[in-house]
């Protein structure tokens, strides 16, 4: 079972599979595409599109098919894990996810492109410990809102993630998000080199607790001089934003 790409989503289930599986419960069920549909509360075309392998449902929809043709969603769409199983299982149960270590997250990343964000915040936001690797955020940040990424990025091991890594964070974070980037640095659990990128994007951080943090020794001293090309940065953005 390959990743197909559909709609600029990827897919870790068998999209062949499924339309295949889709196209044969309707017909032996004698359904028409818009019987199906009206079942669905959608349109034909969705259906067509089902059936042809140019799209495919979130979980919501998954579940209702199963319903209709009486099927488990393995069946239907392939589940390769039983981690995978367990997440599906509980979200049927009408369960929050538990993600309790990185194997559980890599699942969850599997099925995100099938899984409402509202899931998938609720899922992250029950983690509690420090065992996330930042790539997989990278892998799941197409799919989670403002407070999910918060979470993740709160609870995320930091172990000398890549500042290609964060600059491509970066645009997907609200201000919660930078804070707990911020507080990290801080921390010293975030490379502070990272200053350089995320102070002009951060309008309110205080300087004044870069300068604490170094004169605690919990950031080098080249951390200033990083800060201050931030910070210069920052200036010549704000430079340019007035004059427009």
């Amino acid at each position: 079972m390959k990743n197909l790409n559909v709609d600029g989503k990827e897919y870790i289930f068998d999209i062949n599979k499924f339309r295949l599986s889709l196209s044969r419960l309707r017909k032996q069920h004698d359904y028409t595409q818009s019987e199906l549909a009206d079942m669905l509360n959608l349109t034909r075309q969705a259906i067509s599109r089902y059936e042809n392998g140019d799209s495919f449902p979130d979980i919501s929809i998954l579940l209702r098919i199963c319903e209709i043709f009486e099927v488990s969603i393995d069946e239907l769409i392939g589940i390769k894990t039983n981690g995978e199983k367990q997440i599906i299982n509980q979200i049927i149960e009408g369960k929050d996810v538990e993600i309790t270590d990185e194997a559980s997250l890599n699942d969850l990343v599997n099925l995100a492109p099938i899984l409402k964000p509202s899931v998938l915040e609720n899922a992250v936001k029950g983690f509690k410990g420090e065992g996330i690797n930042i790539e997989s955020i990278v892998k799941l940040v197409n799919y989670l809102n403002d407070k999910s990424i918060y979470h993740l990025l709160a609870n995320t091991d930091f172990a000398a993630p890549s500042n290609d890594i964060l600059k491509f964070l970066l645009p997907y974070m609200d201000d919660d998000s930078k804070w707990a980037v911020f507080a990290k640095i801080l921390e010293g659990k975030v490379d502070y080199h990272f200053l350089e990128e995320f102070i002009p994007a951060c309008k309110w951080i205080d300087l004044a607790l870069i300068e604490a943090a170094v004169v605690e020794g919990v950031l080098d001293n080249d951390a200033l001089r990083v800060m201050h090309e931030g910070a210069r940065k920052r200036s010549i953005i704000n430079s340019k934003s007035i004059l427009r």
